[in-house]
């Protein structure tokens, strides 16, 4: 026999698994603490198991309860997908489109799209989520993505923007302090900025010669290295539209290295006549077209 339990008990179980306590949990959800509590008690209940066990530190999941997170996390993506589709209704752009893109590019390239379009259509809302991450669209993690490889399934729709390139840059004043590299050897003798985890970037560097382990900077977060580029810490990727908008960024290598990223604007099938993501597909890809021609 079906179990009939209201979703309002697994996004209280959420909260508990995300925050450790009823109190975080009651915070995060704009909530009291008791209805939180009673939340709790009534789904270990109707499932006949134990969620958590307490501790000095606070709340702890139990075998069961991680075996359950999963399945929470869906629904709850689930959730969000039904209220921003129910916040769309006629042929008026309104509503919110959640939008899914790397680091660098959710924060250099992204916002001044969005605001571009949020002019037009002031009653759309954005939810921009910046990962390195493939966002799941078929889990309905966001409504649109934008990625760096072509999508494979067959439920996504699809259009490709261009090839992004990296290329190697340096600020002006550390190359004036420690030389400009001829050869890709010559990086041996210069703070090479890097990824901590394997990738396209450091699998096309091991192919010149230039290893992981040589990174006298490392971050796994795009943000990060572009801010040390900009500070003069050293030489790094970045993509080269990007260097060209500051004077000081130049590039070095040119023709012994150049990562070419082929970057596409994604959505799901179902979303194809839903105005406010068909307006934000529809910009996203030309404004990405405008950026890779630049």
């Amino acid at each position: 026999m079906a179990l009939n339990i209201g979703w309002e008990f697994y996004r209280s179980f959420l909260g508990v698994l995300e925050e450790g306590s009823l109190s975080g949990a009651a915070r995060q959800l704009g909530i009291t603490q008791p209805t939180v509590g009673r939340h709790i008690a009534a789904l270990e209940t109707a499932l006949g198991v134990v969620l958590f066990t307490r501790s000095p530190t606070g709340l702890l999941p139990t075998a069961v309860a991680q075996a359950l997170r999963p399945h929470a996390e869906t629904m709850a993506r689930t959730a969000a997908a039904l209220e921003r589709a129910a916040s769309s209704h006629g042929d008026e752009v309104r509503g919110v489109v959640r939008v899914s893109a790397s680091e660098v590019v959710g924060v250099e390239v992204l916002p001044p799209i969005i605001s571009q379009l949020r002019q037009q259509h002031p009653h759309l809302k954005v939810e921009l989520v910046l990962t390195n991450r493939l966002s799941d669209l078929l889990q309905l993690e966001a409504d649109i993505a934008v990625r760096m490889l072509r999508p494979r399934q067959e439920q996504l729709l699809a259009q490709r923007v261009g090839l992004i390139e990296v290329g190697l840059h340096a600020r002006d004043d550390y190359l004036q302090q420690h030389g400009v590299p001829v050869h890709m050897h010559d990086l041996a003798h210069h703070s090479v900025i890097g990824f901590d985890q394997e990738n396209a970037f450091i699998r096309s560097l091991a192919i010149q010669g230039f290893e992981r382990s040589a990174f006298a900077l490392s971050s796994d977060s795009d943000l990060a290295q572009l801010a040390l580029i900009r500070a003069g810490a050293g030489i790094g990727g970045c993509q080269v539209q990007l260097a060209k908008r500051d004077p000081r960024l130049q590039r070095v290598l040119p023709d012994a290295f150049a990562l070419r990223m082929d970057t596409w604007v994604t959505m799901h099938e179902d979303l194809r006549n839903s105005p406010r993501c068909r307006v934000m597909f529809d910009a996203l890809v030309q404004g990405l077209q405008r950026y890779v021609q630049a």
